[in-house]
């Protein structure tokens, strides 16, 4: 059933969110502690923040990662030094990754590679892992890493093994309630395209827990086939909501409603039929009832804009893109949708940058998505950088995961220096780490992105990526609660 104006309307009121239509661009919140808005009045009036974050980042002598005083981090795997239990190297381009509870203790990881295109085009592609191929001309898939309990005093070594091989550009995805990893592949190359055998585009499941469940992988179809980057689960619904991160157009998010009598669990969702389901692309509104076109048009944090779902045509895009089976009006797009992540009983959602493919140029944002309400607010939004060579300011937003300790944990995949940080409900932000990395020369250095940011089960360590070469990080520290203002 459509969401009316008059129900949006109600919605939005009962949530006490201000609904900001588009207009007058406030300011944006782009360097550490920025906020679009003001700050809670003191008793004296005075308006004074909290601190925030946990300090500034300190240089790290080794060259890798610099961390607030009192953090520190370990190398859990490096592509190149370290190896599978097949001996062959750990694969490289560490992508979107999630943890699990393992036995006696130890925390299990699924880590995407996302290496597209042919294999010879890679130094260390996933292994062709007897029984786990599904396309063996293609250079990506998912390793499983495995981190006793006592790893961190050096009474036990860390284990690594392949999950899924054979797949392309395996970029994010997104853990279940039932405790496996979905896996998506960021392409839409068909058999005969790139070297491919089979068709790709696809999301498959991975269980970290079970190898015999990954043998002979088979791509969930009903999810579509298209650029696919996250995916996130409502349990309490059902659906399943996907991003894409496509251009000329831009992409879209979708949802997936499973048929009438599924039930949930592992291994389930690939014996659907290839059109099992329903899957949908969102259509906003604001609360004037106005089709929104992009989401880059909303400039201010606390937008809120309604949404209703769209049936995809053709969701194995047989003859056309999924994205392009739509007329202009139909539905909403967004540059660069990356990153989700559920929690707070919704789906966080990372829209990256827009520039001249999108109607106003911005440097980042994250909505949250209701589904109680069927609304998306504007969480953080971050402005254009001008200096991003220059430490300070915060873009490109890619992976991100929810806290434990309050807010949001985002991986930077922006230009120049690269950092992970954090993000309160407010909209303010705070460096956590800096990649100090260089891959590029002394006249033009270069710094890799940060992917597959997740906390252990127990919240006591962030583990994170360098995508290139590869690298798999796990960071421990004095974490403290973070607030919003009041």
């Amino acid at each position: 059933m459509p969401l009316s104006r008059r129900d949006f309307v109600q919605r939005s009121a009962i949530a006490g969110a201000g609904v900001a239509l588009v207009g007058a661009v406030d300011v944006l919140a782009t360097a550490p502690g920025a906020l679009a808005g003001s700050a809670a009045p003191e008793e004296d009036g005075s308006r004074v923040r909290p601190e925030l974050g946990y300090g500034p980042l300190i240089e790290d002598p080794a060259g890798l990662l610099a961390l607030p005083a009192g953090f520190t981090y370990r190398v859990v795997t490096r592509t190149g030094e370290t190896t599978l239990e097949s001996g062959e190297s750990t694969p490289s381009n560490h992508d979107g990754t999630a943890t699990f509870k393992g036995e006696r203790g130890s925390v299990l990881l699924v880590n995407n590679h996302e290496l597209g295109g042919p294999r010879s085009k890679w130094a260390a592609p996933v292994p062709l892992a007897e029984g786990l191929v599904y396309d063996p001309a293609a250079s990506g898939g998912c390793t499983v890493v495995e981190v006793p309990r006592h790893w961190h005093d050096g009474r036990a070594p860390i284990a690594e093994w392949v999950g899924i091989a054979g797949t392309s550009t395996n970029c994010a995805g997104g853990a279940t309630p039932w405790d496996t990893w979905l896996t998506c592949e960021e392409t839409e190359d068909r058999a005969g395209v790139n070297g491919m055998t089979k068709d790709h585009g696809y999301v498959f499941e991975v269980d970290p827990h079970d190898r015999r469940a990954n043998r002979d992988p088979r791509p969930i179809k009903a999810l579509g086939r298209y650029a696919h980057e996250a995916v996130v689960v409502d349990p309490k619904r059902g659906h399943l909501y996907l991003t894409e991160d496509a251009s000329n157009p831009n992409g879209l998010l979708y949802r997936w409603t499973p048929p009438q009598g599924f039930r949930h669990g592992r291994g389930r969702l690939a014996t659907l039929d290839d059109t099992a389901g329903v899957l949908q692309a969102f259509r906003c509104f604001d609360s004037a009832g106005q089709f929104v076109d992009d989401l880059s048009r909303a400039t201010r944090i606390g937008t809120v804009y309604g949404v209703d779902w769209v049936d995809v045509p053709d969701r194995d895009a047989k003859t056309t893109s999924v994205r392009k089976q739509f007329a202009v009006g139909e539905i909403t797009r967004a540059r660069k949708l990356e990153g989700m992540w559920w929690g707070d009983g919704g789906a966080y959602i990372v829209s990256s940058f827009a520039r001249d493919e999108s109607p106003v140029p911005h440097d980042g944002a994250v909505w949250f998505y209701s589904p109680a309400r069927r609304t998306l607010t504007l969480k953080v939004l971050l402005g254009v950088n001008a200096a991003p060579d220059e430490d300070g300011a915060f873009d490109g937003p890619d992976n991100i995961t929810v806290s434990p300790y309050g807010g949001l944990i985002i991986a930077e995949d922006g230009n120049g220096v690269q950092h992970l940080f954090g993000a309160v409900d407010d909209g303010r932000t705070y460096p956590l780490a800096r990649n100090e990395l260089d891959i590029g020369t002394e006249e033009a250095p270069e710094y890799s992105e940060f992917t597959g940011v997740t906390f252990s089960p127990d919240g006591e360590t962030l583990f994170a990526n360098i995508q290139t070469p590869g690298i798999m990080l796990a960071i421990t520290g004095p974490w403290r609660r973070q607030h919003k203002n009041a």
